[in-house]
């Protein structure tokens, strides 16, 4: 048994058990009843640990959000880069540079949209949050590490393509898929519907080009 990162001593123990067990509320909690239909004080008493304790290890909700969410966007980066491992090559470049691209973003959306408004306020809280705090130090270094893998794609199958331009294209990249991802007038969409969307924004980005096909497949409001 791999006893590497196993806390020794009854202290040690203690907390990770407590670790843990906030771990697991927050995540049930906020997976039923989203981030606005849950209190820290139920989190704590989901977890049998005391409020004073609960903030010990995180002192906010969004905070707490960001934790649960945090061990999701890092499953979820893990799962894309395995499958843009996998993507079949293709005779067309550009082709392979988007479906490989798709092939690791895939499952990053649909853990973004899993529960809207927690995906909402967890790149919200990431964006606009203290860039020090320690959650979202760790939230966003998987972004960055999410681009990176995107700019990896983009310098790996694009022969054109400068290592320079294809970190400003994933920088470009991460912001659509944040977007589309997250704009209140999409919320209701279907992952599949956003993802063909995020396909063309990136195939144009890519390209240079307007989309042959010039019709947005999402209907926006009419003014």
């Amino acid at each position: 048994m791999n006893t590497q990162n196993r806390p020794t001593g009854r202290r040690g123990r203690a907390k990770q058990d407590k670790h843990e067990r906030i771990m697991r509320a927050a995540k049930a909690l906020f997976t039923h009843h989203g981030i606005n239909g849950v209190t820290t004080q139920q989190v704590a008493d989901e977890a049998d640990v005391a409020i004073g304790t609960l903030f010990l290890y995180a002192s906010t909700k969004a905070e707490l959000l960001i934790m649960v969410q945090n061990t999701k966007f890092a499953a979820a980066i893990d799962d894309g880069l395995t499958a843009a491992r996998a993507a079949a090559p293709s005779t067309d470049a550009r082709h392979d540079a988007v479906s490989t691209a798709m092939a690791l973003l895939r499952p990053v959306v649909v853990c973004i949209r899993e529960h809207p408004d927690n995906g909402r306020t967890y790149l919200h809280e990431l964006v606009f949050g203290d860039p020090g705090e320690a959650h979202r130090a760790e939230g966003l270094a998987l972004a960055a590490r999410l681009e990176t893998g995107i700019a990896s794609i983009l310098d790996r199958t694009e022969p054109d393509i400068t290592p320079e331009r294809a970190a400003l294209l994933a920088r470009v990249i991460t912001a659509i898929v944040h977007i589309t991802t997250t704009a209140s007038v999409f919320s209701e969409l279907d992952d599949d519907t956003i993802l063909a969307d995020i396909r063309r924004q990136i195939r144009a980005s890519v390209d240079g080009t307007t989309p042959s096909t010039p019709q947005h497949p999402i209907e926006r409001p009419q003014p």
